[in-house]
């Protein structure tokens, strides 16, 4: 698939259809795949912390999830084919489990959530396999961090959810890969568990639709306004990177 470079993060120039398709051939893969799921925010994060922007380069597969994303590529003149949920990405690996016979660990949230995400996972797809879950309270080092990886490996998992939040999530994906025997695909999705859960609502179609899902969050949350504010700067600073390129 097509890389669009945006700032040195490589994103896949994908549509929906194609990220699902990605996912299959991860899935029937002898290899483990990192998907990261960055939007505006933890892009603009990642420009500040060169760590952290090395643990996003590393991603195996890189979808553009947020309007911000699409807006840069748009600004540099080498547009994305569309905005790929993190939330969306994880419901079509989760089908495609259940239609390859392939089984899911979710890993994140609150202590129950994870369980209450697999159930609803279930009911949707009926032939789905949840190998486990697991709360993401738990330290991401030393003997916790260690039993957690047993309990993945020991369960069978192909597939694997870590909805821990940013950075976490993109670090402790890299920091662990190597000790995730059989895990063929490992997304991080950030607060979809949530979702799955119904512990959060996603925005409504129109928001969705018109990519102004940020909206809809801010609206329900004002308290978020200081992270929104990541927005309009990760823009600025395209457009300042932009003009000092001369494209």
């Amino acid at each position: 698939m097509e890389k669009i470079d945006i700032r040195g993060l490589k994103f896949d120039n994908v549509d929906r259809d194609e990220a699902r398709s990605l996912a299959s051939a991860a899935l029937m893969s002898d290899k483990t795949t990192t998907v990261f799921t960055p939007n505006a925010e933890i892009a603009y994060n990642a420009g500040k912390d060169e760590t952290f922007f090395e643990i996003l380069s590393s991603a195996d597969i890189l979808l553009p999830d947020g309007a911000g994303i699409i807006k840069a590529s748009k600004i540099l003149g080498t547009p994305l084919k569309e905005k790929v949920a993190g939330v969306d990405f994880g419901i079509d690996a989760a089908a495609l489990c259940a239609e390859r016979g392939k089984s899911l660990f979710l890993l994140g949230g609150m202590p129950g959530v994870a369980d209450a995400a697999a159930e609803n996972l279930r009911t949707r797809f009926p032939n789905l396999k949840i190998a486990g879950t697991n709360d993401g309270y738990f330290s991401k080092s030393g003997d916790e961090n260690d039993a957690v990886i047993s309990k993945i490996n020991e369960s069978g998992a192909d597939a694997l959810f870590v909805c821990i939040g940013s950075p976490a999530q993109e670090k402790w994906a890299v920091e662990n890969k190597a000790a995730l025997c059989g895990v063929r695909l490992v997304c991080c999705l950030g607060g979809s568990i949530d979702v799955y859960a119904g512990v959060s609502k996603r925005a409504p179609k129109l928001f969705i639709k018109t990519n102004t899902e940020w909206l809809y969050r801010l609206l329900k949350e004002p308290k978020r306004i200081g992270r929104m504010m990541s927005l309009p700067k990760y823009i600025i600073g395209i457009k300042k990177y932009k003009r000092r390129i001369g494209k």
